[in-house]
């Protein structure tokens, strides 16, 4: 076995995959070696290299579960494909994948989705699991541009943090889907992190808690480093690591410990001390804007659906 690295790298087609990751509990870093994981005999396809198709081509190939031969990729961008040819194969064409592929991802745009759909349909087989990484389309317009029986179908909804991962990636299948289907998925997602299940009417708001949230929680802890900085000191960037280890601490000690949001404030803001006075703030003020930031995204949530679907009428 060749010697980890000392920086994080991605050991490509092989079974072994070195990580270094950051602890919670201190500043030190641990490695961590996955070994002689079972290949998947089955050939996985993914149509579309944007940000989110290179991220988990590139998670599968790291993972060892899926061969150079048997991860296939397509783009309407094939100047993308061109270094992940080292590590998977790149297919002629959509079709070409797509009838090699017993498990097809698509990670498309949602005005981009119904005309793969429809190039793809007639070399589909009948036992191919088609997963859309797209919520604004149902399975029924889906099932609707896939004619010729009955499909099997997925979506999947993955977050940024599947890069470190730590994604809870959020999955829903139709009703033709088996449970070895499900198994095979399962397998394959869980090189990301947790998988969690969800009927498809809850995606939408799943979508919020898990894709959406890792920028909302950006945002609000970039208001409150900004807002720290106008009364120290101390420099950006260890003003920044400190609240970022803070954050991770308290997330471990709540799942470790099992503790409510309640419980953590309970424990630290003492009655008529400091930290109380900045938590009524926030009980005070922070309400009206979570309430408008849902309330907004969810509209806008609504609306791109909407736009996607009217193009399968």
């Amino acid at each position: 076995m060749p010697p980890p690295e000392k920086q994080p790298m991605i050991h490509f087609n092989t079974l072994y995959t070195y990580r270094i990751y950051p602890l919670s509990s201190n500043v030190c870093y641990h490695e961590i070696v996955v070994e002689n994981k079972e290949v998947i005999s089955m050939n996985i396809g993914i149509i579309g290299f944007g940000s989110m198709g290179r991220m988990m081509a590139e998670k599968f190939a790291a993972s060892g579960l899926v061969s150079k031969n048997s991860l296939l990729l397509a783009s309407r961008s094939p100047e993308k494909l061109q270094d992940a040819k080292k590590w998977a194969t790149v297919a002629g064409s959509n079709s070409e994948l797509a009838a090699s592929s017993d498990i097809v991802f698509l990670c498309l745009r949602p005005f981009d989705l119904k005309g793969v759909l429809e190039e793809i349909r007639d070399v589909l087989r009948p036992e191919t699991l088609v997963v859309s990484l797209n919520g604004s389309v149902s399975f029924a317009n889906l099932e609707k541009s896939l004619t010729g029986g009955a499909r099997r179908l997925a979506k999947v909804i993955p977050s940024v943090t599947a890069e470190v991962d730590r994604s809870q990636t959020l999955v829903c299948y139709n009703d033709n889907v088996t449970t070895e289907d499900k198994g095979n998925l399962k397998r394959l997602l869980s090189c990301m992190g947790d998988i969690i299940e969800l009927p498809e009417n809850e995606m939408g708001m799943g979508s919020e808690l898990v894709s959406c949230m890792p920028g909302f929680i950006a945002s609000i802890f970039d208001v409150l480093v900004k807002a720290a900085e106008e009364h120290t000191k101390i420099p950006h960037d260890q003003v920044v690591r400190m609240v970022l280890q803070t954050m991770i601490a308290t997330g471990e000690l709540m799942l470790k410990k099992d503790m409510s949001f309640e419980d953590v404030v309970k424990r630290v803001a003492t009655p008529g001390g400091i930290t109380e006075e900045g938590t009524k703030v926030v009980y005070e003020n922070f309400p009206e804007t979570a309430r408008v930031l849902f309330e907004k995204t969810l509209q806008k949530r609504k609306m791109t659906a909407e736009k996607a679907e009217a193009q399968f009428e």
